[in-house]
C-alpha cells in the first residue's frame, strides 16, 4: 500500500514538472533548485528526484554530475533532429497503417476532423497544438505499433513549445486539408498519395526552426 502511495506521488510530481518543462516555466539552461521545488510542490526530495531523473531520461531535462538538474536549452539542431525523427517514425507508421488500419478507424478520424473544423475559432494555441497531436497520434495508432507511438509522444512533448510558436504563424486550414488528404489516401490504400503529403506536412527547415526558437526565447524572457 505504501509503495502504491509513493508511486502515485512520484507520478503527480512528474506530471507537474513535465508541464513546467514542456512550457519552459524554467528558463533554458537554468539550474533547478531541488529544495525550492520540493517545498513548492509539497513533497520530499525522494519523489522529486525520481521525477527529475525520469524527465532527464526522456530528454526533457538534463543532468550534470556534481551540479544537478537543469532545464534543457532551446537548441535548433536538437529540435531539427527531432523533426527528422518525427518524419521518419510517422511516415513508416503510415506504411504499416496502409495494411493494418480499419476503415471504421479512418472514418472516425475523418469525423474528428469534421468536428474540430478547419478554422481555429477562439481556441488557444495550446488547444490547437493538442488537437494536432491528437490527430497525428491517432493516425499512428492505426499502425498497431505501440513502441512507435511511444516514441512519437516523447518527440511531441520535446517539440511542443516550438510548435506553440509555429501554430501562431501557420494557416490551420492548410494543415487540416493535409490531414484530410492523408486520411483519404490511407482509406484508398494509396501509398503514393498519402505518404508524400505526410512527409511534406511534417518537414521543417533548420532556418524555420531557428526563427521559431528566437521568437520562443523572446516570449520566455519577456513573459
Amino acid at each position: 500500500m505504501a509503495t502504491a502511495a509513493t508511486d502515485s506521488i512520484v507520478e503527480q510530481v512528474y506530471d507537474k514538472l513535465k508541464a513546467m518543462s514542456v512550457g519552459y516555466d524554467f528558463k533554458p539552461g537554468e539550474r533547478l533548485n531541488e529544495g525550492v521545488l520540493a517545498s513548492a510542490l509539497g513533497v520530499s526530495r525522494t519523489p522529486l528526484r525520481e521525477a527529475l531523473t525520469r524527465l532527464t531520461t526522456e530528454g526533457l531535462l538534463r543532468f550534470s554530475p556534481g551540479k544537478g538538474f537543469f532545464c534543457r536549452d532551446l537548441d535548433a539542431q536538437e529540435v531539427f533532429s527531432l523533426y527528422e525523427m518525427r518524419k521518419i517514425v510517422e511516415t513508416e507508421a503510415l506504411r504499416l497503417s496502409l495494411v493494418r488500419a480499419k476503415d471504421e478507424e479512418i472514418d472516425a478520424l475523418l469525423a474528428f476532423l469534421e468536428k474540430t473544423g478547419p478554422e481555429p475559432g477562439d481556441r488557444s494555441v495550446e488547444e490547437l497544438v493538442r488537437l494536432d497531436e491528437t490527430f497525428h497520434e491517432s493516425l499512428m495508432a492505426m499502425s498497431g505499433n505501440l513502441e512507435m507511438l511511444r516514441v512519437l509522444r516523447n518527440i511531441n512533448a520535446r517539440i511542443r513549445f516550438v510548435r506553440w510558436i509555429d501554430m501562431e504563424r501557420c494557416d490551420r486550414r492548410v494543415s487540416q486539408n493535409d490531414h484530410r488528404e492523408i486520411l483519404l489516401g490511407l482509406k484508398a490504400r494509396d501509398a503514393e498519395r498519402c505518404i508524400p503529403i505526410l512527409a511534406r506536412h511534417i518537414d521543417r527547415r533548420h532556418d524555420q526552426i531557428a526563427t521559431a526558437l528566437k521568437e520562443g526565447l523572446a516570449q520566455i524572457y519577456m513573459g
